[in-house]
């Protein structure tokens, strides 16, 4: 009885390593392309930061303030002193401290 012919390398696995071998082909010009465009990654895809540095900056200042005021407005119904800035700052610094150590609400208990 005559046996089938099988192919030493199946018809799939050819069609597996020609698209593996383009998509090696198609990232391997975008590095070469990326690597030699002239001008920075940024410029590539036109992207400029909506805001500067500084406006960022003035902008937490102005949300620390705000978050302070309306802590005062609550602790002034309930009859609590307010809070000034230097004990905000000492009460950030301990957070910090105890989340450095592990302990606390975002510890790695």
């Amino acid at each position: 009885m005559p046996r089938p012919q099988v192919e030493p390398y199946p018809s799939r696995v050819l069609f597996i390593l020609g698209t593996l071998g383009i998509l090696a082909f198609m990232v391997g010009v975008l590095l070469v392309v990326g690597h030699f465009y002239p001008g920075s990654s940024a410029s590539l895809v036109d992207w400029v930061p909506t805001r500067s540095p500084e406006v960022e900056a003035q902008n937490e200042i102005d949300d620390v303030r705000q978050m302070m005021e309306a802590q005062n407005e609550i602790r002034r119904r309930r009859g609590v002193p307010e809070m000034t800035e230097e004990e905000l700052q000492a009460s950030v610094a301990e957070d910090e401290r105890l989340r450095l150590r592990g302990r606390g609400p975002f510890g790695e208990n």
